[in-house]
């Protein structure tokens, strides 16, 4: 069947426009809140959620602890602050009971959640309360986990709860030790790969996003080989990749040796390539077998074929592929597909009744 490019990835040219009226939710949408005057606002205020599709984000904290070398965010918001549990779980209450199919979890530190409320590995104390609250058809998506707060209670809670999808974004940065420590990261890069494999020990299925810097001031031929050869090792299912740019305020725009901009350009091209065929070879896993969609699209083959687009656990909104899905289901319903054809980003397949 011949193929035209989509925004999300390869589709078949029968394809009429799908109808996306119904958007994704923001982080910011649908949320009536007073002014906010601190911190203490945002924790304690009641917060009062619409429904402006089948999935939802909600924050459970805000800030970061970490001073990364690139980054300004801990300038304008400060220390980590965590959500009160009881805050977090009525809002994702309220949220099911809108018909929300998804809640994605977000944060700039996800994984530091309740270190401030004095709460030991407090995200998976937070999912196991979760997923008791919840119906059981809800996911729930965890976005923006840093390695060195993936323990090894995360890792079960996740794998013994059905709910919580099995995907985790988990932003690394770079893959040689002398890059992450200019960048002020954790220059662990074994103890990286270790965590990769207790993931998928405990969901070999899991699918497993990241996203790197290339270019970034001092990152020699070396160090840049460096992060290609971890990627083809660690088949990751989902990678983006930036370009380098000076920010201003932050340490690394002081740094020397900044790399010129011919020199990012080709080694991004170089290195999402490299990620475009590992996406392929992940995806081809799911040809012939079946997977869960949650439906978000609706649209017609020039046939009259009807056609629904979502989707999966390993999709998070927004940022990864889609499944399309050859039959007729309501938006915001979760559906079977039985995987006929794969790309580098997207799924596609036949309803199963």
């Amino acid at each position: 069947m011949p193929l035209i490019p989509l925004s999300a990835g390869p589709a078949p040219s029968a394809v009429a426009p799908l109808d996306l009226s119904i958007p994704l939710m923001p982080a910011h949408a649908g949320v009536a809140t007073p002014a906010a005057t601190g911190y203490a606002d945002w924790r304690t205020a009641q917060i009062k959620r619409s429904l402006n599709g089948p999935s939802a984000y909600l924050k459970i904290s805000d800030g970061c602890n970490l001073r990364c070398a690139f980054c300004t965010i801990p300038s304008f918001k400060g220390d980590m602050r965590s959500k009160p549990m009881g805050a977090v779980l009525a809002e994702a209450q309220e949220l099911a009971a809108l018909g929300v199919g998804e809640i994605v979890l977000v944060a700039q530190h996800l994984t530091d959640y309740g270190r401030d409320l004095k709460l030991s590995d407090g995200l998976a104390t937070l999912l196991d309360e979760l997923c008791q609250v919840l119906p059981a058809h809800v996911w729930v998506r965890l976005m923006y986990a840093y390695p060195h707060g993936i323990s090894p209670r995360l890792i079960e809670t996740m794998a013994r709860h059905p709910q919580i999808c099995a995907y985790l974004d988990m932003p690394l940065q770079h893959a040689h030790p002398a890059t992450l420590r200019r960048m002020r990261r954790p220059p662990d890069t074994e103890r990286t790969r270790q965590i990769i494999a207790d993931l998928r020990a405990a969901m070999p299925d899991v699918a497993i996003r990241s996203t790197f810097i290339v270019g970034f001031p001092g990152e020699t031929d070396e160090e840049y080989t460096t992060l290609l050869a971890f990627l083809s090792d660690m088949q990751l299912d989902r990678v983006g990749a930036f370009q380098y740019s000076q920010e201003p305020g932050t340490h690394a725009a002081t740094l020397p040796d900044q790399v010129a901009p011919a020199v990012i350009e080709a080694r991004w091209h170089t290195l999402m390539q490299l990620q475009q065929e590992i996406s392929r070879q992940r995806n081809r896993r799911w040809k012939r077998r079946t997977i869960e969609v949650l439906v978000e699209g609706q649209g017609t083959a020039d046939d009259g074929t009807p056609l629904v687009v979502g989707r999966s656990f390993r999709d998070a909104p927004e940022v990864d592929g889609q499944v399309f899905v050859w039959g007729r289901a309501p938006i915001g319903s979760k559906v079977q597909a039985r995987i006929t054809q794969t790309t580098e980003y997207d799924l596609w397949g036949k309803l199963v009744r």
